[in-house]
Parts: C-alpha cells; structure tokens; sequence
C-alpha cells in the first residue's frame, strides 16, 4: 500500500513557483512579463493534467514574483478546479484590510456560482531577503517594543479578522444610519479557513495550530536536531496535529510539504540535472538568519528509484499535500513535462491519484 493511504485522505499534489525571471540568454523567463504569463499557462496546463494546485512564492525587491492577487485572479479566470495559491506572502509587507479585500476578490472570482473559492494563501514572517529592512521602505515598521516577527503576526491576526466578517472600521452614522463598526467587502465565506502559515520550526508549528491555521512547511526547517529532514519534519506535523487536537478545532487541518522532485526522463532532464545528483540528494546543515538550518534533499534520479525513495519519506506520508517546486525559468513546456512525468511516474508512490479532468 503506498505511504500515506491507510489515513484514508485524499493526498493532493501541486507545483510551487517562485517566479523567476532573468534577462540572459540561457533563461526562457526573461520579463516580469514572461514570469506572470508563463504562470497562468503553467497552471491551467497543471488542471489538464489532474495537478490539484498551483502555487507561488512572493518575494519583493527581487526578480520574482511580488504581488500575487492579480495572478491569483487570473488563473482563477482561466481555470475551474485547480486549487490557487501562496507559499508564502510575508506579512510585514501587507496592509491586512486592503489584502483581505483582494483575496476576497479573487478567490470570489475562482468560486462556482453555488460552491466556495479555491484560494490556498500561504502566509509568514517571511525570510532573508535582499532589501535592508525592506517592509520598512513599505511604510511598515514595527512599534516600539516589537519585531518584525511580532509586526506580522499581528498583521495575520487582523487580516484573518477581516476575512471572517468581524467590524473592523467604526461607522459614520451619517451615511450607514446607525454607529457600530463595518466589515470589508466583499466577503468570500470559508476563505479564513484556508490560510496558511508558513512555519519553519517545531515551536512555530504549535502556535500556527493554536491560532486554528493550515500548516505550510518547507525544504528548510530553521533548526535542527541531527535526524534526518524528512523525520524532524514530520514530528514538527505530529507536533502541530496534537497541539490542534488539544485546542479543540472543530474542522480538519491541512499540511503542506514542499519538495523538489526531478525525474530524469528525457537527454535534457540529465543535461541539466543530472550532475546535481552528486551533491543535491542529500540533506544539508548550514546556517540562516544567525543559526543552525536542516534543508531537505532534492529527488534526482530515474523515475523509479525516486518514487521509491518518496515513498519512504516521512513528511511527505504524514503531510495531505506535497508542492513540488518547479525550475521556472526553463519554461512552461518543459515544466509541463515534468509534471506529467511526476504524475506519470512519482507521484501515485505516495498514495495520489489525478483529479477529475472534466
């Protein structure tokens, strides 16, 4: 039985973009412009494949991908049942009531005239990035006394407010009538319940589930204890799902686990990856933000042996959802390729099964 399937839930895969682009010769995704219309056509390529999500990292100050809700909505326009999303969009960055208003907006745009939305918005601090204190050229920075850790977790706090439907602005009783406090608009029910926190250590997990949100994990945990990445990774899930079930959630949380998984199938998948074998396919200890960081191996290989080894992947069994990043900048053919290939090939190792494709 493959990992995974005696839980008896449905186990999603995605891909997960950051959105490169570079104007050099070797690159297919040379504009800001080729990096959103080569996502949109990644994603609906993903849907015709059974892919269930397309996902996209959010970085500022850098050639990526930076303000996601109108791609978010675009895709939504040109899609009907793939899941859409972030992993992640750093809070210090956003203002909560305007953000809550475009996902709103987009995710109505992705909804069935009867059915929610399929927004997926992954959401954190955010990580080492080139700007010097780069939410601060934003106009964000945090009050006396706070962190930037502290600054957008607040900010989740209030945009998740918004989304539920809470007051969050007072009334001018000479327009509305009466005083009390007014909700942004517009409101796209259930989407609260599909935030995301992107967490990078065990501790941070315990408190993503006791603010009730999805947990999103990544190749990196900002820690380690000296077991192997899938392991910690997975006790920092099992960490996560015990602290939810202490705090008495009524609905079931998702995980996400992200993976780069490159099956070598044609001359050009081992031209390109085939000499990262040696040296990717191995965890590695470095240091981030001042410590210790476990990054999670890549899976190169022939299809087989990788399925295998996926299979054996502790994270990725006890996750419902595996995003596998994609090299981007090779272009949208190739990545359709790759996908296919995964599905094709790696994926139903770990218990997935392709989406409906109507």
């Amino acid at each position: 039985m493959p990992q995974g399937a005696e839980t008896g839930v449905k186990k999603r895969i995605g891909f997960l973009s950051f959105g490169h682009w570079h104007p050099s010769p070797q690159s297919r995704t040379r504009t800001g412009r080729d990096a959103l219309v080569q996502s949109i056509e990644l994603a609906v390529a993903a849907e015709e494949l059974g892919i269930d999500g397309a996902f996209f990292r959010v970085h500022h100050f850098a050639r990526q991908l930076a303000s996601p809700f109108p791609l978010l909505a675009a895709i939504a326009a040109r899609t009907s049942r793939i899941e859409i999303g972030t992993g992640v969009i750093d809070m210090r960055y956003e203002n909560p009531l305007y953000m809550a208003e475009e996902a709103a907006a987009a995710d109505l745009i992705s909804a069935p005239p009867d059915g929610e939305g399929r927004l997926q918005l992954g959401v954190s601090r955010g990580s080492p990035e080139p700007a010097l204190n780069g939410a601060h050229a934003f106009g964000y920075v945090p009050p006396d006394g706070q962190d930037d850790a502290d600054l957008a977790r607040a900010k989740t706090e209030l945009f998740r407010a918004a989304l539920a439907g809470a007051g969050v602005a007072p009334a001018n009783p000479q327009m509305t009538g009466s005083p009390g406090t007014l909700p942004i608009q517009p409101q796209s029910p259930g989407l609260v319940d599909r935030i995301w926190w992107g967490a990078g250590t065990r501790a941070t997990a315990k408190w993503t589930a006791e603010q009730g949100m999805n947990l999103m994990s990544s190749t990196l945990l900002t820690e380690d204890t000296g077991v192997p990445f899938d392991e910690l990774q997975a006790e920092q899930i099992q960490v996560f799902r015990d602290t939810w079930a202490d705090a008495g959630w009524e609905r079931t949380p998702r995980v996400s686990v992200s993976r780069s998984v490159i099956p070598l199938v044609t001359d050009e998948d081992r031209e390109i990856f085939g000499p990262r074998m040696a040296g990717d396919t191995k965890d590695q200890v470095g240091f981030l933000d001042g410590g210790l960081a476990r990054f999670g191996k890549s899976y190169i290989g022939e299809p087989d042996e990788i399925a295998a080894d996926l299979a054996k992947d502790a994270a990725v069994a006890a996750a419902d959802t595996m995003l596998v990043t994609v090299p981007n900048q090779l272009g949208v053919d190739y990545n359709a390729r790759l996908l296919a290939a995964i599905a094709e090939h790696v994926a139903p190792a770990i218990g997935w099964e392709p989406a409906v494709v109507e």
